[in-house]
């Protein structure tokens, strides 16, 4: 069982930088990517940024140029580096963990949350 762990998010002025770590713990086997998405008071979760087991980094629009994602595979951790918040940013940001099983079909695994809130 994998278990995820945020941490890191709190309230930011307009302008401000936050960063984002999340965790995971259990055993991974197998080829893995992580990603962050976000959710805004009454809107859907959506993706932010994620990394693939090789490195590779997608960003939304919205936020390119301004957040960095990053993988510590060692530790199976990864971070997101948010610069030049803007209130829109505001959010609970989820971490969240693929699994590849192959034809057995990828394992998901999402954490808790952190709160994210940019002041204007």
């Amino acid at each position: 069982q994998v278990h995820l762990a945020e941490s890191g998010g709190g309230v930011v002025q307009a302008g401000g930088s936050l960063r984002l770590s999340c965790d995971a713990s259990g055993s991974i086997i197998n080829r893995y990517s992580m990603a962050w998405y976000r959710q805004a008071p009454g809107k859907q979760r959506g993706l932010v940024a994620d990394v693939s087991y090789g490195g590779t980094a997608h960003y939304a629009d919205s936020v390119a140029g301004r957040f960095t994602i990053s993988r510590d595979t060692s530790k199976k951790t990864i971070y997101l580096q948010m610069a030049n918040l803007m209130p829109e940013d505001t959010g609970t940001y989820y971490c969240y963990l693929e699994v590849d099983r192959g034809v057995l079909g990828p394992t998901m695994t999402w954490g808790q949350g952190t709160q994210v809130t940019v002041s204007s």
